[in-house]
């Protein structure tokens, strides 16, 4: 028996066996989670099928994040099939190409900045408030993905790396709204992994192999590491705790 037998987890942006969500809810699911997710356009509804039946799932509901509608109409869709969620894993992140290319300043642009923190950052509280009638008392969690580029300045990241340093911040102050009601909000930091969101990027295979010659184990991570590490049989999230 997992640590999460019994628990109920929704997971917003899986999109590939690359995505960082799959190894999230790969290891959720071996823990004996219990998992629903979300396509954000319809096209990728069927891919999404397809993924979620990896993992035993058939709940899988339309939520274009950048529309409070969706994001209101998700809950009450997912009530149709659980009565209560214990973790959302919010694992979303966009911006257009041309502003992953070049000089930051030369490329950022209202529209950009605003596409950016929509989607990546004001998303996580948007679907955080949504939840809140479901996870009520169940002492739950919220999870989300960032990166390195929130603190530090990278190439071509660029207004990306403003977004996700945005999200940073947006995770202290809901756990600091949420933690009175049992609920905690946190955050992983990954090194680059070859997602299809990262394919975006320019030069990302650079960005990779730097890492891999400077990081203390001299390797890049993998999703399932992001999931889970397991270290003397134990299991432990690979989040940081605000």
């Amino acid at each position: 028996m997992g640590f999460l037998t019994g628990k109920r987890v929704l997971i917003v942006g899986l999109l590939s066996n690359r995505s960082i969500a799959y190894g999230i809810a790969e290891a959720m699911k071996r823990e004996g989670a219990e998992l629903a997710f979300s396509y954000q356009m319809d096209k990728f509804e069927d891919r999404v099928k397809k993924l979620a039946a990896d993992f035993d799932s058939t709940i899988v509901l339309p939520c274009d994040v950048g529309s409070d509608e969706q994001i209101d109409a998700l809950f009450p869709a997912l009530a149709k099939h659980w009565d209560g969620i214990d973790v959302v894993v919010h694992s979303v992140a966009f911006v257009p190409k041309d502003a992953l290319d070049g000089d930051y300043l030369e490329k950022v642009t209202r529209e950009y900045f605003r596409i950016a923190h929509d989607i990546s950052s004001y998303s996580f509280a948007a679907l955080a408030k949504a939840a809140m009638p479901m996870m009520e008392g169940r002492n739950g969690s919220l999870l989300t993905i960032s990166y390195l580029g929130a603190e530090r300045t990278l190439p071509n990241y660029n207004v990306m790396g403003v977004a996700k340093a945005s999200l940073e911040a947006n995770v202290r102050y809901m756990a600091q709204s949420l933690g009175p009601k049992g609920i905690r909000v946190n955050a992983v930091s990954a090194g680059p992994i070859k997602t299809l969101a990262a394919s975006g990027i320019a030069d990302f295979d650079k960005m990779q192999g730097f890492n891999e010659k400077h990081a203390p184990l001299r390797r890049n991570v993998t999703i399932e590491e992001v999931g889970i590490l397991n270290k003397k049989g134990r299991q432990s999230m690979t989040a940081f705790f605000y």
